[in-house]
């Protein structure tokens, strides 16, 4: 058995891993030839100010008086330069969004995962590109922009990343240090003729990270003060810097200047979805060749922001991210990045028509330079009979469209010139995407046809293993024929020379070449099926078809839960009618009339909002009043019992209380501290981690006795959940639990109505690492029930209380006890723990429901196994790469988030059982227990 988990982990893992390979490569190619305007372009030095976290109507919007929060911006909106929204992509990130802007093109979501300040891969960008550049800001940021930059050209000055607090007494140092220094620089650059003579350069950039607004509007949320009042410092701050760029360069009009955003912000404070105050983003431009203020009577657009931000009269243009790239190489005159898929906003240009038409030549030919060089690599690695070209942008139609396009400049049909470079970038771009995708379908069928294989397989196993249903099935043994395993090894050995004649990667072995051994044994146990087949036979059709559609109807539940959170309301609801469908209720009516409560308790909570919800501490304190009452409850009880273990037993829960008691001192502390703006008091944070650290050890010292352990694994990890609440959902592993616990009552009266005769009493059951193995019993039909009993309960856990399948819901203020201090994926991990808090609750109580049910852990697990596949291969096939980017994430995220559960289930199902069998002792030598 040991072996086939680990077969099952590595199928598993590979299925995980396919999504990267199908949906998550990097679009980058490499081998093009840098292009760049022959004619002489309008600016020598380009400023770049990029306001981190700035939503668009944070920054156009009027306050409550009808002044402007940024009058400066607002003043060069009017009076100077050009303006618009900037629409970014999913994932809504630092990292994304300024390759976007740097680079021209949108970063594979995977490179979020590999970190801030490395790149994953090497990509040209403007940085590169310049003649010099000098940046400040974010540690986070600059980095990855200096780092693979040919030559000694690209200079970066960051602050400590200590200063990243987001319980500082004022986030705004961040971007004043950031103008401080530039004001510093230039002074320096007076006085010193070697810098001097470097920023006097033509195709100079100076980069600005402004990171303060998306530090304050984490800590503070964007409706705050604090956020309104940053951009109101950015704003003055930045009409210092162009003062001062003016006075520097002796007013030579020939800077430019973009002031943009990476991303926005929710209205609850993160970022990360595709939410549209997220995707939304400011662009204003002015200076050197950028476009005056266009008067205008009406614009169509379909949304309301002109009339709410009362813009209605001047110009809006908006542009997609990634556009900004191949603005700035234009006015600057450098080579456009190498891997850029903007396209000239030739609108934003005060030019001659020679010029827009001569740059968006340039462009075109960018961006089919890439095209011509992803339809070369793909040519040469697929069979020629294989290969099918994209029709659209045939090599006689790129000539044809380049030669007419070039013709028109030379007749000086300028705009006829701009809209052929126009149609070309927009096929040469749709050619990209297509070359990009070209084998999505041959891996998708191909991983497809393995989970396939291997849920089939896991079902046979059962039915085998640990059923009865073929046992009355006479079995005769055949002679073993070579003609399957021949079979199959000619297919594995065909396949692989498929793949090898056309230079596929190693990967692609794996995927094709794993459902050859799947299928193999599953067509190996051909006698189970049959006798399968004639047992499905013997069974009514209507009772066939019934249990057929209910476990249908059940799965489809939990795939929509995914989408709908509803739907876990509706589920508990059918769940708290159970007991009544059943015997059950003329054999334990309190029982079920607490499953019944508990049941439509939990439901509330799939109600309750995701998100945008603000902090409420005394919901977190009423939940840890509940728990100090339910220790006191289990001291009561242990005083009235008179044996050799109450000493122990008493001092792990009056440790457990004093814990409970320090986090909700801590939780108090920490945000009346953060509130005065006094930042995260060392003492709480040394607390919280202690307290994080002892949560998976006391547990281990209370008594291995069932209900005892499982109380006391519920009273320890209630100490971090604590810490890491803002509100309601502190209250939700307690519910949780609570239905936990009489849900073993309830499959124990479940199995003593179907006749099994337990031997024990709940009270006397401990937890044992090593169970007789002549109480489990086989499987029955109520234990695929109780399988998916544990499958919603998991998925109740993971969606009770936010919908992580969307990174914009984490609320970063849930890890303000432990740190304040910006580290992402510190900050991660304490978030995923907060996650899997009712996860390790569900999953010791499962361990508890198979001791009581005389069931072997691993046929339930191996249900388990199959209903989580089949939701997985749901999932796999909703996989969209096309609509909003809020239904692309979200889709590729439910996918990931339910292969990740079918893993965890593995690594989850082993802390359970440390947790549930493993015992310490405080002092003293072991003492004999008595079952």
């Amino acid at each position: 058995m040991l072996l086939f988990f680990t077969l099952g982990l590595l199928v598993h893992f590979v299925f995980f891993a396919s999504i990267f390979d199908i949906y998550f490569t990097s679009p980058l190619v490499h081998g093009m030839t840098p292009q760049f305007t022959p004619l002489p372009p309008p600016a020598r030095r380009l400023v770049l100010f990029v306001a981190d976290g700035l939503r668009a109507d944070s920054l156009y919007e009027l306050d409550e008086n009808g002044n402007s929060r940024a009058p400066f911006i607002r003043s060069i909106i009017m009076h100077e330069g050009s303006w618009g929204i900037s629409h970014t992509r999913v994932p809504t990130e630092s990292r994304p969004g300024h390759v976007a802007m740097i680079a021209g093109f949108y970063e594979d979501v995977s490179a979020v995962a590999k970190g801030w300040k490395e790149n994953p891969v090497e990509f040209d960008s403007l940085f590169n590109e310049s003649k010099y550049t000098w940046s400040w800001g974010s540690p986070d940021i600059l980095p990855m922009f200096a780092k693979g930059a040919s030559g000694d050209h690209v200079y970066t000055y960051s602050y400590d990343a200590e200063r990243e607090d987001f319980g500082a007494d004022d986030a705004t140092k961040l971007d004043t240090w950031v103008f401080d220094k530039v004001k510093d620089f230039f002074h320096a650059a007076r006085n010193n003729q070697s810098l001097f003579s470097k920023v006097n350069e033509e195709k100079v950039v100076f980069f600005l990270h402004l990171l303060g607004l998306d530090t304050n509007g984490h800590a503070h949320r964007p409706s705050s003060r604090e956020y309104k009042d940053n951009i109101k410092i950015v704003d003055d701050r930045v009409k210092e810097i162009v003062s001062m760029f003016q006075h520097f360069y002796g007013n030579d009009g020939k800077t430019a200047f973009i002031f943009t955003s990476d991303h926005g912000m929710t209205d609850w404070g993160s970022h990360g979805a595709g939410h549209p105050s997220e995707t939304l983003t400011p662009l204003v431009t002015w200076g050197a060749g950028i476009k005056y203020p266009q008067k205008v009577s009406a614009q169509q657009f379909e949304d309301e922001f002109l009339k709410e931000w009362r813009l209605e009269s001047w110009k809006r243009q908006d542009v997609n991210q990634a556009d900004i790239a191949p603005l700035i190489a234009s006015l600057i005159g450098v080579p456009f990045p190498l891997n850029s898929v903007g396209i000239l906003p030739v609108e934003y240009l005060n030019n001659t028509d020679l010029f827009k038409a001569e740059s968006m030549f340039t462009n075109a030919v960018q961006i089919l330079e890439q095209f011509k060089v992803k339809m070369t690599q793909k040519k040469e690695a697929t069979l020629p009979f294989l290969f099918t070209p994209f029709k659209l942008l045939s090599d006689s139609k790129q000539v044809d469209i380049l030669r007419k396009a070039r013709l028109y400049i030379k007749q000086g049909k300028f705009d006829e010139a701009v809209s052929l470079c126009t149609e070309l970038i927009h096929l040469a771009l749709k050619g990209l995407s297509y070359y990009h995708t070209y084998d999505r379908f041959f891996l998708g069928i191909s991983v497809a046809i393995g989970f396939v294989g291997w849920t089939s397989y896991v079902s046979l196993l059962i039915i085998k293993s640990h059923s009865n249903l073929t046992r009355s099935i006479s079995k005769e043994v055949k002679k073993a024929s070579h003609l399957l395993p021949c079979s199959f090894v000619a297919i594995g050995i065909l396949v692989t020379f498929f793949l090898l004649i056309q230079a596929c990667p190693w990967t692609y072995y794996v995927y094709c070449l794993l459902p050859v051994p799947i299928w193999y044994a599953v067509l190996k146990e051909f006698q189970v099926i049959q006798d399968l087949v004639a047992s499905l036979l013997t069974f009514p059709l209507s009772h066939f078809v019934g249990h057929l559609l209910i476990c249908t109807l059940g799965i489809e539940v939990l795939v929509l839960s995914f989408f709908y959170r509803y739907m876990l309301t509706a589920g508990l609801v059918i769940f708290a009618g159970w007991p009544f469908l059943t015997q059950l209720w003329t054999r334990a009516k309190v029982t079920s009339l607490s499953w019944t409560f508990f049941s439509l308790l939990l439901a509330v909570f799939p109600l309750m909002p995701v998100v945008g919800r603000k902090p409420d501490l005394s919901l977190v304190m009423s939940a840890g009043l509940l728990v100090l009452l339910l220790s006191l409850f289990v001291i009561t009880s242990l005083i009235k019992r008179k044996n050799s273990f109450i000493k122990e037993e008493l001092l792990v829960h009056l440790l457990q209380m004093l814990s409970t008691v320090l986090s909700m001192y801590v939780v108090y502390s920490t945000h009346n501290s953060l509130l005065k703006k006094q930042g995260l008091p060392l003492m709480n944070q040394v607390v919280s981690w202690a307290i994080l650290a002892s949560s998976l050890v006391v547990p281990l010292l209370s008594s291995p006795v069932l209900f005892q352990r499982l109380i006391s694994i519920l009273l320890s990890l209630m100490s971090t959940y604590l810490l890491l609440s803002t509100g309601y959902e502190a209250l939700f592993p307690l519910v949780l639990s609570c239905l936990m616990f009489i849900w073993i009552h309830m499959e124990q009266e479940t199995l003593q109505q179907s006749g099994v005769c337990c031997k024990q009493k709940l009270t006397s059951i401990q937890f044992s690492y090593n169970t007789d193995i002549i109480q489990f019993r086989h499987l029955c039909l109520d234990d695929i029930r109780r399988a998916f009993f544990l499958v919603f309960f998991l998925v109740t856990a993971f969606f009770g209380t936010g919908n992580i399948a969307s990174i914009n819901s984490f609320d970063l203020a849930s890890v303000y006890c432990f740190l304040t201090v910006f580290s992402p994926f510190m900050m991660g991990s304490l978030m995923m723990w907060k996650i899997l808090i009712p996860f390790v609750l569900v999953m010791c109580a499962f361990e508890a429901v198979q001791l009581t049910t005389q069931l072997s852990s691993k046929s339930l697990f191996l249900i388990v196994l199959v209903i989580s596949d089949i939701m997985a291969l749901h999932f796999f096939f909703l996989v969209k790469d096309y609509g909003s980017w809020l239904d692309i994430g979200t889709s590729i995220s439910h996918y990931v988030i339910v292969m990740s559960m079918t893993i965890f289930l593995v690594f989850l199902n082993g802390l359970a059982q440390l947790l549930t069998t493993k015992k310490l002792r405080l002092y003293g030598k072991p003492k004999s227990h008595l079952i």
